[in-house]
C-alpha cells in the first residue's frame, strides 16, 4: 500500500492531522497500535486553548464540542488562604478556553475519519520506519496477523515518547532535553458536581491541588503526592479530606466561591498517579520523518499544554504539506521544526513556571515558599503579570 503521508499513532495529533490533510485533498493512512475501544476511553487532558477550539471547528470537528463543551472565561488561584480570579477575555482581547476532554475530541475525529477520510487501521503495530533519510520512506507494521509495508512520501510520528518513530531518528541526529519533577499527581474522576464553575489551582503548605471538571456532574481532581505513590494507599475518604484541606480559604467578603465549605463528595470512578516531567526532542524532522505531539515533547500538565501543543504541531505541518503538494515549495516544511520549537519552548517555560510556583518541593525552605507566595501575589495585584499568565494559558497564536 502507498500513501502520501503515513501517520503513526491514532491519538488526537495523528487524527487531527489526517482530517486536515483530507480537507486539503492529501491522502494519508493512520496506523494505531491499540484497538478502537481503548483509544476512545483513554483519559487525558481536558482543557482546549482558544486556537485549538478554532482549529477543530475549522476542520469540521467542532459540532459536538460546541454543544457539550464548557466555555471557561478564567481560572481561580488560591494561595495564602485567599482566592484571586484571572479573567481571560479581559486580559487577552476576548480569548477563552474550553473544557472538553481529549477522549471526546478523539471520538469526534475517529467518527469523521471512518465516515469519509483515509484508512484508519486499529491494532496496527508498527515494527520499523525505514528510509527516512531517503526519498522513499516506509513503515513496516503488523495488522490482523500479517506483516505489511506502507510506503509513503512522508512519515509523521504521533505515537508518543515511547513510540517507535522518535527512536527511528538516529541517536547522533537528535538531542533530548529532560527534567523530572520531585512529585507526582494523584488524579481522580468522581461522580460529584464541580467545586466551582471554573478551574481552581491551589498552592498550600500541604501541597498543590487542582479542582477541574469533565461535565456539570463529573469532577476531575488532583493532589500533589510523592513520586512512587501507590493509589491504593489513598482511600476515597482520605482523598476528599485532603482536597478539603488544600482548597480551603479564609472567609472573605464578596468571595465568588464558598470558603470553608467541604466539597460535595461522590463515588470515585477512576484513580491514577501521573508522574511530572518535561522533555523536548530536537529537531522535530529527520529527512522525510516528522515528529509531532508527545513524540517530540512532553510538558507537566499544570499548564494544560500537552494536547494543545500537539494540535499546534499538526496545524503547522498540515499547512506545510499543503504547500508542498499545492505548489511544490518546501519552504514551510523546511521551517517546520524551528517554527514548532519556538512555541514548544514557550509552552515548556510556562508549564515549568506554573508547576514550580504552585507545587511544594520536598526540599524547599520557608524562604522558597515565601518567594512562591510573592510571585502569586504579583499575579493577583498586577494586570501585566496576570495578562502574561492569561495569554499563555488561553493560547498563543499558531506559528507558520
Amino acid at each position: 500500500m502507498h500513501t502520501s503521508v503515513g501517520i503513526v499513532g491514532g491519538g488526537p495529533a495523528g487524527l487531527l492531522l489526517a482530517r486536515l490533510l483530507h480537507n486539503a485533498g492529501i491522502d494519508s493512512v493512520v496506523l494505531e497500535s491499540r484497538d478502537r475501544a481503548y483509544v476512545e476511553r483513554r483519559q487525558r487532558a481536558g482543557i482546549l486553548e482558544q486556537p485549538t477550539v478554532d482549529a477543530l471547528r475549522a476542520a469540521g470537528a467542532g459540532a459536538r464540542m460546541d454543544r457539550e463543551g464548557l466555555v471557561h472565561d478564567g481560572i481561580e488561584l488560591r494561595f495564602g488562604g485567599r482566592a484571586h480570579r484571572i479573567d481571560f477575555p479581559a486580559l487577552t482581547g476576548g480569548r477563552t478556553v474550553m473544557v472538553y476532554a481529549q477522549t471526546e475530541v478523539v471520538k469526534d475525529l475517529i467518527a469523521l475519519q471512518l465516515a469519509g477520510g483515509g484508512p484508519l487501521l486499529f491494532g496496527a503495530e508498527v515494527l520499523a520506519v525505514t528510509g527516512a533519510d531517503s526519498g522513499a520512506p516506509a513503515v513496516r507494521y503488523l495488522h490482523e496477523g500479517r506483516e505489511q509495508v506502507l510506503t509513503c512520501d512522508y512519515v509523521v510520528g504521533c505515537d508518543g515518547f515511547h513510540g517507535i518513530t522518535r527512536t527511528a531518528v538516529p541517536e547522533g541526529a537528535r538531542t533530548t532535553y529532560e527534567r523530572t519533577y520531585p512529585y507526582s499527581w494523584l488524579g481522580i474522576l468522581a461522580d460529584a458536581p464541580p467545586v466551582y464553575d471554573e478551574l481552581i489551582y491551589a498552592h498550600s503548605e500541604r501541597g498543590f491541588a487542582l479542582a477541574s471538571m469533565r461535565s456539570p456532574a463529573v469532577s476531575r481532581l488532583y493532589l500533589q503526592v510523592p513520586n512512587g505513590t501507590d493509589p491504593a494507599d489513598w482511600p476515597d475518604a482520605r482523598i476528599w479530606d485532603e482536597l478539603d484541606a488544600r482548597l480551603s480559604l479564609r472567609s472573605a467578603p464578596g468571595q465568588r466561591s464558598a470558603p470553608g465549605q467541604p466539597l460535595e463528595r461522590g463515588p470515585v470512578t477512576a484513580k491514577s498517579v501521573l508522574p511530572m516531567r518535561s522533555s523536548v526532542t530536537e529537531p522535530m524532522r529527520y529527512g522525510r520523518l516528522l515528529l509531532a505531539g508527545d513524540a517530540a515533547h512532553i510538558v507537566p500538565p499544570t499548564g494544560a499544554k500537552g494536547l494543545n501543543l500537539a494540535a499546534a504541531d499538526v496545524i503547522v505541518l498540515a499547512r506545510a504539506l499543503a504547500e508542498v503538494y499545492g505548489t511544490g515549495s518546501t519552504a514551510l516544511l523546511d521551517a517546520y521544526s524551528d517554527t514548532c520549537l519556538r512555541r514548544v519552548w514557550r509552552a515548556e517555560h510556562f508549564s515549568f513556571f506554573m508547576t514550580t510556583t504552585l507545587h511544594t518541593d520536598p526540599a524547599q525552605s520557608a524562604f522558597d515558599t515565601r518567594l512562591q507566595l510573592a510571585q502569586l501575589d504579583r499575579i493577583a495585584s498586577s494586570p501585566h503579570a496576570a495578562a502574561e499568565l492569561a495569554e499563555n494559558y488561553a493560547g498563543l497564536p499558531f506559528g507558520g
